[in-house]
């Protein structure tokens, strides 16, 4: 008599539950490694922003009001964020807006940061976990 090999139904069935239940925790867990990955492209344009707006002001004496104006592309590399420039009386306030992919970023949404250097975001998270 041969003895049977191979696995059963069952163990299969056993199988497939535990892939699907470490599926369902390791991709969400992903998905938010990926997109906190992502915010350093914005940050970088903001920073970027923000030293050549200093420079933009010590050559004009008056903040630039466009991306274009600092020798800047309204988009990040990736075009994971827009740049948009709000210039007032005093100073600026720059903002990374999310695109794309991105948008999915509800911890932080927009990120911002103004001439006098305070960093800010739109989201519900809290503005240390979001500029870090």
């Amino acid at each position: 008599m041969h003895q049977a090999r191979g696995f059963t139904l069952i163990e299969l069935m056993i199988v497939v539950v535990i892939i699907g239940i470490l599926a369902a925790i390791a991709i969400p867990n992903y998905q938010q490694y990926v997109i906190r990955g992502n915010r350093t492209e914005g940050m970088a344009l903001l920073n970027d922003a923000a030293a050549r707006q200093e420079r933009y002001f010590s050559q004009n004496n008056e903040y630039a009001d466009t991306a274009k104006k600092l020798g800047l592309s309204e988009f990040s590399a990736n075009r994971l964020y827009q740049l948009t420039i709000a210039v007032d009386g005093d100073g600026y306030t720059l903002n990374a807006i999310p695109q794309n992919a991105q948008t999915r970023d509800t911890t932080c949404r927009t990120l911002t940061l103004d001439a006098m250097g305070v960093r800010g975001e739109t989201g519900s998270g809290d503005v240390s976990d979001c500029w870090r």
